[in-house]
């Protein structure tokens, strides 16, 4: 109880205002600099440095392997389980590859942040729209095709439970369309930081891990193949997770 107690103060009093500075400088980093330069490396960097700076922060322990299964130069499509908030840090911060956010059409409102990720040109998905959801996947086939890799979360939302729902094929199709390797990705421990059920202000003290996994590579062209990425990329997810979040549990906001 008395480090839970000491652990919320030092959110309140030391972690939080930095992380707003952090966030504010950030924002307008690239936004600027996106603007007027290189929106690659504006685009990312600054985030990188950003994830980073927030996770050490708040004291989060960071475990990442499999580094050595990606190839320099090699355009991925990255799928990962969306356990929570944090997984947005984690994969920035700590995978290691350039790449564009495939994200909710809501993130777009958030003061700065929104402002931001749409000069660093990653992409907004509004499932509500279906014209809309083809120009992003427009524009995220524009993305790879220029040599850029993609993150993706094919739940659509958090989880409720720390299982995984069900994965939307709209990933699998871009890879399988284009005959690139899709890289699954597990997270651990996001889930316990920043559950979605609890405590909307409070960060819990927790690991994050993220695993890397082997490349999938094309085995064909068509619904096999994009069936078989698809289907192997979550058993492989699944099976980077621990025993307790093992399992399918069906997500009520997907």
């Amino acid at each position: 109880m008395l480090k839970t107690l000491l652990y919320r103060t030092y959110q309140l009093l030391i972690a939080a205002p930095l992380i707003l500075i952090a966030t504010i400088i950030t924002g307008v980093v690239t936004i600027i600099g996106c603007t007027l330069g290189d929106g690659h490396f504006w685009g990312y960097y600054p985030g990188r440095l950003w994830s980073q700076f927030i996770v050490r922060i708040l004291l989060l322990p960071v475990h990442v392997e499999g580094r050595e299964n990606l190839s320099e130069g090699q355009s991925y499509v990255f799928v990962a389980n969306h356990q929570g908030s944090f997984d947005i840090f984690l994969i920035y911060g700590f995978l290691g590859r350039n790449f564009k956010w495939m994200m909710k059409q809501g993130l777009r409102r958030m003061p700065l942040v929104g402002r931001a990720c749409e000069a660093a040109h990653h992409i907004f998905v509004d499932r509500n729209n279906p014209s809309k959801i083809r120009q992003s996947y427009e524009q995220a086939r524009e993305t790879l095709s220029g040599g850029m890799s993609l993150v993706v979360f094919p739940e659509g939302s958090r989880t409720f439970t720390g299982h995984m729902g069900k994965f939307r094929r709209g990933a699998f199709m871009l890879a399988d369309e284009l005959q690139l390797p899709v890289v699954p990705l597990t997270i651990n421990g996001s889930f316990n930081v920043k559950p979605r059920i609890r405590d909307l202000y409070w960060v819990f003290r927790h690991p994050l891990s993220l695993t890397i996994h082997a490349p999938l590579h094309p085995v064909a062209q068509g619904n096999d193949n994009i069936r078989h990425l698809e289907e192997s990329s979550y058993q492989i997810i699944m099976s980077g997770l621990p025993t307790e979040y093992q399992g399918y549990v069906e997500n009520p906001d997907q």
